[in-house]
């Protein structure tokens, strides 16, 4: 067990030792797969209305035009391209999921390597390296302080996402163990950051760091560092470096086959089989009942939203969604489905029951008809939960829906096929300029 007092030297011993030979195969495949559900998701976000007021904002200060904005054919400076990207893949809740802390470990780490890749040569591998690296000191460092840091309303994905930026960051400009104890130092939020901001301050902590900027030498765990500061009563600290570098925490992420809180997949999950499974009209219900586990109710139990975006925790507008079209996707979670009088009326038919003994990854839901028929479906995992993954194909089928959603004449095939031979490439920009239906032409 490594002194407390020496955690950010462990990380940083970690990161700048640990070349591609040591990192397993598996996990190798993994990044390639949470590689390809973000830019999935980032194609779904790049047109959204809060993206393009932030890169019309963004533009009037952005210097070279660097790097790439992904689904689009403008570029602008990377660090704004690292903070438009991720938030472009993480504004519809659609990105991956680490379980354990609710991190969504992607969207901070790909952007910030991304952009890095269009100021320097990259080779893929080294790209992949990197992100597995970030990914994991990220997780880890949310690992010791959840789930106090999440309960004192910080976004773990901001907070835990700049340090992983910052490292991954580092990595591939070849830091030295003191150099990344200053990025870790400077990726450290006083505030809660946005996703995008995430990105942005772990890829500029990196190379500030590069230029020799100084600073203190346990900026995580020190006295008045990161985790005493964020987590004061809880830190486990044999969460941070136990078997670091033989466990790795991209083992356990997961993919959403819906955009919406990861509690309510089982129920949605449920939903949907009760439709497939016995044909039912929805104009024929008469009652739902959704049992889970405490936490779908206290994260979810939302019955009078108003909005999309609100809707995406509501049990209620989900499970009513899924009953009333038969399929989950981001259509269902528009304002306009959310005003939809036989949403509405399907919502107002739900109750939301609390059971300890439902696994959070689990729930049952019962329909009656007004037949006087109750049919109940029980899911014990969710699709996309660690017991029941998104295959591959599912995570290409994916990409393929979100980029049809807005450019159906996008050929995203050669995309998909550079994202899984990215090990093999010399550059690993080259991939980004698949991203944009025009591009691929030009």
């Amino acid at each position: 067990m490594v002194d407390r007092a020496d955690v950010t030297k462990a990380f940083a011993a970690f990161i700048s030792r640990t070349e591609w030979a040591q990192l397993p195969e598996r996990m190798r495949h993994e990044a390639k797969r949470s590689l390809l559900n973000f830019i999935a998701t980032a194609l779904a976000g790049c047109r959204e209305d809060a993206v393009e007021m932030t890169l019309a904002s963004l533009a009037s200060f952005s210097g070279p035009q660097q790097a790439t904005i992904i689904g689009r054919t403008e570029r602008i400076d990377a660090l704004s391209a690292a903070f438009l990207n991720a938030a472009s893949g993480n504004v519809f809740d659609f990105d991956d999921t680490h379980l354990r802390t609710v991190i969504h470990p992607t969207a901070p780490v790909a952007p910030a390597l991304f952009a890095l890749a269009e100021l320097r040569p990259i080779a893929g591998r080294d790209l992949l390296l990197a992100f597995a690296l970030g990914v994991e000191i990220e997780c880890r460092i949310g690992n010791a302080i959840s789930p106090e840091h999440y309960a004192r309303g910080w976004h773990i994905t901001s907070t835990c996402g700049t340090l992983g930026a910052a490292a991954a960051a580092g990595k591939l400009l070849s830091l030295d163990v003191d150099q990344f104890g200053l990025v870790e130092c400077l990726g450290t939020p006083a505030k809660s950051l946005s996703v995008g901001n995430a990105a942005r301050n772990g890829l500029w902590s990196a190379l500030l760091a590069e230029r020799g900027f100084s600073g203190p030498a346990a900026p995580i765990e020190g006295r008045q560092g990161y985790l005493n500061a964020l987590a004061p009563s809880s830190v486990d600290w044999a969460a941070l470096v136990e078997d670091l570098g033989e466990t790795w925490e991209l083992d356990k992420n997961t993919y959403k086959p819906y955009p919406a809180g990861i509690v309510v997949h089982p129920a949605i999950d449920a939903a949907l089989q009760l439709r497939q499974t016995h044909a039912i009209a929805p104009a024929t219900i008469t009652r739902i009942v959704v049992r889970g586990h405490p936490l779908l109710a206290a994260r979810t139990d939302r019955p009078d939203v108003m909005t999309g975006r609100e809707a995406q925790v509501s049990v209620q507008h989900s499970v009513a969604a899924a009953l009333q079209f038969g399929e989950i996707g981001l259509p269902q979670y528009t304002d306009a489905c959310v005003r939809d009088p036989a949403v509405l009326a399907l919502r107002a038919r739900i109750e939301v029951e609390q059971d300890d003994s439902v696994a959070v990854e689990s729930a049952i839901v019962r329909i009656w008809t007004a037949d006087g028929a109750e049919r109940a479906v029980a899911i014990p995992a969710a699709h996309g939960s660690l017991a029941k993954p998104m295959s591959d194909r599912d995570i290409e089928a994916k990409l393929r829906t979100l980029a049809a959603s807005w450019c159906p004449d996008h050929d995203v095939q050669p995309l998909i096929d550079a994202v899984w031979a990215l090990d093999r490439s010399d550059n690993a920009s080259a991939l980004l300029r698949l991203t944009s239906p025009n591009a691929q032409s030009a």
